[in-house]
């Protein structure tokens, strides 16, 4: 039997939390703000579902719309919420930031992935609006705590990203410096995408908008959760 996939799904406050593991969930993204792709939420949020569920959470640490880390004291500002974070129960982070030129900003993923001290975090989409995913993750290898990229494989989509994703997967599958930690495929991502990338070996999945058949302004709903855990646990049928 295959290893189960992972399953995360986007929560924004308690009620999309216990939904989400109610329908099969294995870990949540917390984020607030999901009009501008997904802010750092507050510690109270953070809190509250912590004492809801007990599947694991992934923190957003992202202050505003866009990938740069901002000036120095903007830095500063979300190491210490990165401790704020971990002071209410926080063991797992989300991050990236990229230069104005399209590069890793190493320094900042340095200074916040420093404050983490070893927890372990996903660097997220920054990556496919990168100029050079390639060099992206060569610079990042061997960070502390790193083990995870979520990507769609395009800034458009999984649709455009399927091919960079396949052939990032044999690269991980090879053992090639830089592609060592788990893909977690993300945006876009469609049930009909997954027998192919199951099939490539990618075994980890991100979803938001999928989780929540009527909108974002509605909660996430369990059975659609669990109707992605069945296709990924391979007992659904995808016509």
């Amino acid at each position: 039997m295959s290893k189960r996939a992972v399953l995360e799904v986007i929560a924004l406050d308690v009620e999309d939390a216990v939904a989400a593991q109610a329908g099969g969930a294995d870990r949540l993204e917390l984020v607030t703000d999901i009009a501008a792709d997904g802010l750092t939420p507050s510690a109270g949020t953070v809190a509250g579902i912590r004492a809801a569920v007990d599947i694991s959470l992934r923190v957003m640490l992202r202050p505003a719309d866009g990938f740069a880390a901002g000036a120095a004291e903007d830095v500063d500002r979300l190491v210490r919420v990165a401790g704020e974070m971990r002071a209410v129960g926080a063991e797992e982070f989300v991050l990236g930031f990229l230069d104005t030129d399209g590069g890793v900003d190493l320094a900042a993923v340095e200074r916040v992935a420093g404050e983490l001290d070893g927890c372990r975090w996903t660097f997220h989409r920054a990556i496919d609006h990168s100029a050079d995913r390639d060099a992206l993750r060569k610079q990042l290898d061997g960070l502390p705590g790193l083990d995870t990229f979520l990507t769609a494989g395009s800034a458009s989509g999984v649709d455009d990203g399927l091919p960079t994703l396949l052939a990032e997967a044999a690269r991980r599958r090879g053992g090639e410096p830089g592609y060592e930690q788990r893909i977690l495929v993300g945006g876009g991502l469609r049930l009909d995408h997954v027998p192919t990338l199951r099939a490539a070996g990618i075994d980890a999945f991100h979803i938001g908008g999928a989780a929540r058949p009527e909108g974002w302004g509605r909660p996430v709903s369990a059975a659609a959760v669990a109707q992605w855990r069945r296709v990924l646990d391979g007992a659904a049928d995808l016509r």
